[in-house]
């Protein structure tokens, strides 16, 4: 996408909001938008900067969350049923103060000039604006952003130190955005990368939820092996996890999950244990921690060709944790190639993946009331539906003829699971 074509790039209710602004201050697309509209990258949110104070735009548009007013941005929502339900971060021109804590301005002062406001920014891919009418022409680039995106380059805004020590998450951030997408990765200065490893420290100021969300982002990008390789080699890997994570001599995709596996993959406990350590110290969602800690229980599993396990495997698990585990136990030097043949061959069992046996028919064959023996019962029968491929209910019952399940121990039934 070309920068003459900014106009068609804006749909009507962002024209709306801007116009809005316009009709009672200035008003300047900034940010990431700016950045992927030069890249050719994709969609990302419309964040406006204004010489309006936080009140007078809330005044324009009444439905406005103030959601960080004391820092001058407002969150613009539309009235009417027929907006489209976007919300827009304007925030007005700002002259910060000293940085105390390392994560926020200890004062706020608005400003009027838009250059000040982009030269309190992290890097010049990030300090670009465009003004009305928001086309090639009006593009605001004082640090010469543009072309550091053309030429891959991530450069500091200023002295990359004190970029840093204005905030600590500007570290995760500068890794964030060596993801030039489909550009490839943007390369580093010196000075950058020895500003990093110096700051280090800085990262302690940072709080979990905020080290969290630039990793995620991290670790689900196109470039994610040699983003965390260069994290890894400046100290940042270390400084997020101590010991827990290392990249060395694994290769990393962009699946969130498995590589959070990956990274974790020498930690010596089981995946119980490593959920609540990463829980603890990355502050992760239940849904990414139980898919890890699923993981790193099978890292030690030797994927097996034969029939029943294939078919196991098939029925066990949902789709996209089988797609998981083939691809933490492929970087792990699991033959997956051999073992995604084999399964496609032996195909899904006969039956499909329902039990033939319920539990109401499996008490009334065997005596047993409803109850844990009943249960688990039922759950050894579906495992050998599904190994042996039985798709009769008189097959499937026929099974406890050769099997002690009146005197033996529940807890000694294989479960209708994988691994």
């Amino acid at each position: 996408m070309h920068m003459e074509h900014a106009d068609s790039s804006l749909g009507p209710d962002d024209l709306f909001v801007l116009e809005g602004l316009r009709s009672k201050g200035e008003a300047w697309i900034v940010g990431g938008w700016v950045r992927e509209l030069i890249s050719g990258g994709g969609e990302t949110d419309l964040d406006i900067a204004t010489t309006l104070h936080p009140e007078e735009v809330k005044a324009i548009f009444p439905r406005s969350l103030m959601v960080g007013a004391r820092f001058g941005t407002v969150a613009v929502r539309l009235d009417g049923e027929n907006t489209s339900g976007k919300i827009w971060e304007v925030t007005t021109l700002r002259s910060d103060g000293s940085y105390g804590d390392g994560r926020r301005p200890d004062d706020v002062e608005f400003g009027t000039e838009i250059t000040e406001d982009l030269s309190r920014r992290d890097f010049t891919i990030n300090a670009m604006a465009l003004e009305f009418p928001y086309n090639e022409d009006s593009l605001i680039d004082p640090f010469n952003g543009r072309e550091d995106l053309i030429g891959g380059a991530l450069v500091s805004v200023g002295d990359p130190i004190e970029r840093i020590s204005e905030d600590g998450l500007r570290i995760l951030r500068a890794f964030r955005f060596m993801n030039g997408g489909k550009n490839g990765v943007r390369e580093m200065g010196d000075s950058l990368e020895g500003a990093i490893s110096s700051s280090l420290e800085m990262l302690e100021m940072v709080s979990k939820e905020r080290i969290c969300s630039e990793l995620s982002i991290i670790l689900s990008s196109e470039w994610t092996n040699e983003i965390v390789s260069k994290m890894e080699e400046l100290g940042v890997l270390k400084a997020i996890s101590g010991n827990l994570m290392e990249r060395s001599e694994c290769s990393l995709g962009s699946n969130l999950e498995v590589n959070l596996a990956l990274l974790c993959r020498k930690f010596e406990g089981d995946g119980r244990q490593l959920r609540d350590i990463l829980r603890k110290e990355l502050m992760l969602s239940n849904s990414i921690l139980e898919e890890v800690g699923f993981l790193h229980n099978c890292k030690e599993e030797s994927l097996e060709t034969d029939a029943p396990y294939l078919r196991r495997f098939a029925i066990a698990l949902p789709e996209l944790r089988k797609k998981n585990i083939l691809e933490y136990l492929g970087t792990l030097g699991q033959d997956v190639v051999n073992f995604s043949k084999a399964l496609k061959e032996v195909g899904e069992p006969r039956y499909g993946a329902s039990p033939i046996v319920d539990g109401n028919e499996l008490s009334r064959e065997t005596g047993l009331p409803p109850g844990p023996r009943l249960g688990m019962l039922k759950g050894w029968l579906y495992r050998r539906q599904v190994e042996d491929d039985l798709t009769t209910f008189d097959e499937v019952i026929g099974l406890l003829d050769n099997f002690n399940w009146e005197n033996s121990e529940p807890t000694d039934w294989d479960k209708m699971e994988w691994p």
